[in-house]
């Protein structure tokens, strides 16, 4: 290992990269720590820590890396992109003109691109207002007003600025994916999650019983370890091509495989399901006080946003509504990542066939079943990944803010980012991480 991280940094260009990455996740790291203007600095304190161990506030302060309950220019993270990429994605399976945009390749990819960080924008202003009026209303805050000086031209400050730190996230973590090491949006919420580690354990400890902290620790190490075996697996189809002759020249004829892991969806359904989230938060914010807007106002607070009970661990209802997300999005995000149609297609133009199935409709429907057969162990993977160690705390009613959800993304981010060096390594002939 030690080896590997060596000759990782004897070759300049992965050196540069892997130091720009760093340089970048330092300005997150400090700007997670400026607030925003006319806040109450005290008062937010004292809410910070608090609220490190309420069940939905501590999971939004968790993707921020502890920005959200500062109240810091980088309070949203990058959850506004991930939303937006998650409508962009939605909208592409309904509207014939952006699924066009897809098909054409790079062009369209940046069109499609460019509208998301508009969307981007407009919903980190949507945000922003709504998270201004929770924390003034006390709603999220124990009653404690967060921005006492309420009016219009602070409050547009405020909102302007926790915007423009989203939007500056946004392009931070674009640079990453172009001139860094991995998926910037992946490595900015992962960068975030590591550096809540320390506190959350030591919340863990002070909140529960020796027994209890050693069992949930155990269960972390083995989803851990379950994780990184099931991230290597996949169903190797094998394909054949024909031999052609075209002159004296005599191509094809070789074997390979398509590989279809079992997981193919990686941690981005548990990214954007966790982002759904957010979206209770925003209604209960915008309906009114009284009446049956009051009704489902406390409906989402009891259920969806606070813990349960007045306790540490979110409600049943909020681990459900997770578990199923996950599972949706893991089905949509591989159809997007596999088309059997597509797939078909490719092998046949290419002279290819999977053996033992006719070319054309039989190996689509092949191709389908597989992968259907495939992804459902992988959702349920991935949705109970996500909720053991919070059903463990809704049980014994103790504050797990290192939840399953972060677990399987830190694991999945690392084994990606770990795979992309491991590739950078091995064309230059060097022995990598995994080797």
């Amino acid at each position: 290992m030690l080896t590997a991280f060596r000759n990782a940094f004897r070759i300049r260009d992965l050196r540069n990269k892997i130091l720009f990455t760093l340089f970048i996740f330092a300005i997150y790291r400090l700007g997670a720590q400026i607030p925003v203007p006319g806040v109450d600095l005290q008062a937010v304190q004292d809410f910070a820590n608090e609220a490190e161990q309420s069940g939905f506030v501590g999971l939004l302060n968790l993707f921020s890396g502890g920005a959200l309950t500062q109240l810091s220019i980088f309070a949203l993270g990058i959850m506004p992109y991930i939303t937006s990429s998650i409508i962009m994605q939605l909208l592409a399976v309904v509207i014939p003109k952006l699924q066009a945009l897809q098909e054409e390749g790079e062009t369209g990819r940046k069109v499609i691109t460019q509208w998301t960080r508009y969307l981007t924008v407009i919903l980190a202003l949507l945000q922003s207002t709504g998270f201004a009026y929770l924390f003034h209303s006390g709603q999220f805050t124990q009653g404690v007003d967060l921005i006492p000086d309420f009016t219009p031209r602070n409050v547009i400050i405020v909102v302007i600025t926790m915007t423009a730190g989203t939007a500056l996230l946004m392009w931070m973590g674009e640079l990453i994916t172009q001139r860094g090491i991995g998926n910037g949006m992946s490595l900015l919420i992962f960068v975030s999650i590591i550096s809540q580690i320390p506190s959350q354990l030591v919340i863990l400890n002070t909140n529960s019983q020796t027994y209890q902290m050693v069992v949930i620790s155990a269960v972390m190490i083995a989803l851990t370890i379950g994780i990184i075996f099931i991230e290597q697996g996949q169903r190797r189809i094998p394909v054949q091509f024909s031999r052609r002759v075209r002159g004296r020249k005599v191509m094809g004829g070789q074997s390979t495989y398509i590989p279809l892991k079992v997981n193919m969806a990686g941690v981005i359904p548990v990214i954007f399901a966790t982002s759904i989230m957010y979206f209770p938060a925003l209604i209960s914010s915008a309906l009114p006080s009284t009446g049956w807007g009051a009704a489902v106002r406390d409906w989402i607070n009891d259920n969806m946003l606070s813990s349960s009970g007045g306790g540490f661990s979110p409600s049943l209802w909020y681990i459900g509504v997770l578990a199923l997300l996950v599972v949706f999005f893991t089905y949509f995000y591989t159809a997007i990542q596999f088309d059997p149609e597509r797939q078909a297609d490719m092998i046949q133009r290419q002279g290819g066939f999977i053996p033992g199935i006719r070319p054309g409709r039989a190996t689509v429907n092949y191709l389908s079943h597989v992968l259907s057969r495939i992804t459902l162990p992988g959702a349920a993977y991935l949705a109970v990944v996500t909720v053991l160690p919070s059903l463990f705390g809704w049980y014994w009613d103790v504050p797990v803010g290192l939840s399953g959800v972060s677990i399987i993304i830190v694991a999945g981010v690392a084994l990606e980012t770990t795979k992309q060096i491991e590739s950078q390594l091995t064309m230059r002939n060097y022995e990598g991480f995994l080797s």
